[in-house]
Order: structure tokens, then sequence, then C-alpha cells
């Protein structure tokens, strides 16, 4: 599976192709802030993503090259998750999305994870 054409130009209509949906981001969160590596890792966050959803992330984060897998275990088949150099360009987006959440949402909580500068 290839990354889909762009449905314009715009760099924020191609941010939102790539990481703009309901769960992209946070797979990232978890890999970057929470240190999750693994599938079952994943499923077992705090946001129950459902396991079609989640393969399909990270398949889509893969093919983007936000992503890459490391086979860990040969029977069953079980991989590790790292970003690449571009999964982690997107740490200071996702500090600026803590800072203005963290500044509007009436009931958002940072936790000490996401509030650190290096994250």
């Amino acid at each position: 599976m290839s990354p889909r054409e762009p449905r314009s130009t715009c760099p924020i209509a191609y941010a939102l192709d790539v990481v703009g949906d309901r769960w992209t981001l946070l797979l990232i969160r978890d890999i970057a802030v929470f240190q999750r590596h693994t599938y079952k890792e994943f499923e077992q966050a705090g946001e129950r993503i459902p396991t079609n959803i989640l393969a399909d992330r990270l398949k889509k984060l893969l093919n983007h090259g936000i992503l890459a897998k490391t086979l860990y275990q040969e029977h069953p088949k079980r991989y590790r998750y790292e970003l690449t150099e571009k999964g982690l360009a997107l740490r200071p987006i996702m500090r600026a999305m803590v800072s203005w959440s963290a500044q509007y949402g009436d009931d958002v909580v940072v936790p000490k994870e996401l509030d650190t500068a290096d994250n």
C-alpha cells in the first residue's frame, strides 16, 4: 500500500492527510512520550483503539515513513515500532497542541510526561 494521492498542494491538507485522524497522533504520542513500541502495548493504552484501526494506522504510518518496524520475535511474528526522523519531526507540533489544549481546554489534564520540553 502506498500513500494516497494528496487532496491538494496545501501544506495543512497534507499534514491532515497523514496524521489528521482520531488515532494517528495518539500512536505517535505513545511511542515518543510513553515509550510504547509493540502492538500489544498500543492495544493496552488508555484510549482503547479498535484493533482493525490500530493495524490500519500502523500500516499507514509505515507507508508514510513516519514509523519503522523491527522483528523482535519470529514465532509468532512480533514487531517493535520506532519513530523515524520524519516521525520525530512531529514532536514540536505535538508540543504546540499540548500547550494550546492546556490553555484552552477546560477539562484538560497535562500529564508530567507531556509537560516536559524534550518530548
